[in-house]
């Protein structure tokens, strides 16, 4: 094991010093932020509308505060001007709209708005804020009770309700369940993600493997350390740079998460059931990572690489092939068969968890310890596959000579 993380750690320095590495450490956030930045930036570049109100309703703090609240790319002021000086006036400036609250206005329930040329199409849309506290107003003074004038504010919406539950325990059933499917969604999110990103780090193990052998790299490092330490070390030091990666995506990304989306996320993420999508994310790493350095070592140049190596590559993303049944019905056959073979049981498991509110427990355990035993059995396959193939030169090897190697 001493010598496993001599390899390791042999890894980790040589790809840190990979431009490539570094480049796409760097680039794949920096792509993520732009998405959150952009929309963001085209909206800084449309002009401030200038706004001025004529207040005859004294209800311009009111205006004040539904603009402010509703982000709107206001730039108020008060005006004396009246109606008549209001559409000389508007044509002469740009950007610029002009509303009369007035008391005929609100009278007749028309409130004119003098608009320039240059203001955008949407802003009489964004001007519709301005209907609830003069619809108050307009109540106030015909002369209500305070009760009516409250429940004529309130106005009728249609609310669905469930014929099966209507009582309260089952509302607050389901609230409690509605918190405890985000317990699930985040962390099976984010134990996606750090599959998804350590598998493909782990993808770096086949290049590693096939560079090397094709460079005579492996003939003086196996000089000195077993086939067996080698493999390792290579798994162990790929499995840190992927948990390197996602830390560095992390440290770029969450914060604009916390940003951009008003939600309580790290409440969420840190709850018991992070650390049982972590073991499955984990376990899938260590699946795949031994599938691929016994592949790689099996490639004489990656140019080269065979038709049967290349399907092998594939096999992490299986189950988005059967991505509408599982989501469709996470419950369904089809998801539970998935959840029991070894190459779909990590994605799919992570996909059915994040959607269940409830989990089957039998089920998370039974397929944990499937995937265990396929992890041994793989680590030993790719063992006996490494220790023939990383010294094998001249060409691929194909199906038959792998199978021939795994038995003798």
């Amino acid at each position: 094991m001493r010598n496993s993380w001599k390899v390791a750690k042999w890894e980790i320095r040589r790809n840190m010093k990979n431009k490539s590495f570094i480049i796409s450490l760097i680039i794949t956030p920096i792509i993520f932020m732009l998405f959150a930045f952009i929309p963001t930036l085209f909206n800084s570049d449309k002009e401030t509308t200038q706004v001025y109100i004529l207040d005859e309703l004294n209800v311009y703090g009111q205006v004040e505060e539904m603009v402010a609240a509703s982000e709107l790319n206001w730039n108020l002021h008060q005006t004396d001007l009246d109606e008549a000086a209001m559409a000389e006036k508007v044509r002469e400036e740009e950007n610029t709209a002009y509303i009369a609250l007035t008391a005929a206005g609100l009278e007749n329930g028309k409130i004119p708005v003098y608009l320039n040329e240059d203001v955008e199409e949407d802003f009489l849309y964004e001007a519709s804020i301005l209907e609830t506290p003069l619809r108050q107003l307009q109540l106030e003074r015909m002369d209500l009770t305070d009760k009516q004038v409250e429940v004529i504010g309130k106005g009728v919406s249609l609310e669905p309700i469930e014929t099966t539950d209507t009582s309260s325990a089952a509302k607050e059933e389901s609230g409690e369940a509605e918190g405890e499917s985000f317990d699930h969604i985040v962390p099976g999110i984010a134990a996606g993600i750090i599959l998804f990103s350590i598998v493909i780090t782990g993808m770096m193990i086949f290049t590693s493997a096939s560079q090397e052998k094709k460079e005579k790299v492996a003939e003086i490092i196996l000089s000195s350390i077993t086939p067996t330490d080698l493999m390792q070390g290579k798994i162990i030091g790929y499995f840190i740079l992927g948990i390197t990666q996602v830390a560095v995506w992390l440290a770029f990304l969450l914060p604009i998460a916390l940003w951009k989306i008003d939600f309580p996320i790290i409440e969420y993420l840190f709850v018991p059931e992070l650390a049982v999508l972590l073991v499955i994310a984990l376990a899938g790493y260590l699946l795949f990572s031994a599938i691929f350095v016994g592949m790689g070592a099996t490639v004489e140049d990656m140019s080269s690489t065979s038709n049967f190596q290349g399907i092998v590559m594939m096999i992490p993303f299986i189950p988005f092939i059967f991505m509408g049944p599982i989501i469709t019905d996470p419950s369904g056959v089809i998801a539970k068969v998935l959840t029991f073979i070894p190459f779909t049981t990590p994605g799919v498991l992570l996909i059915r968890l994040t959607m269940l509110e409830e989990w089957p427990w039998i089920e998370i355990i039974i397929a944990l310890v499937v995937l265990l035993i396929s992890i041994w059995l793989a680590m030993k396959a790719a063992g006996k596959i490494f220790k023939v193939g990383i010294l094998m030169y001249g060409k691929n090897a194909t199906p038959k000579e792998i199978w021939k190697w795994l038995w003798t």
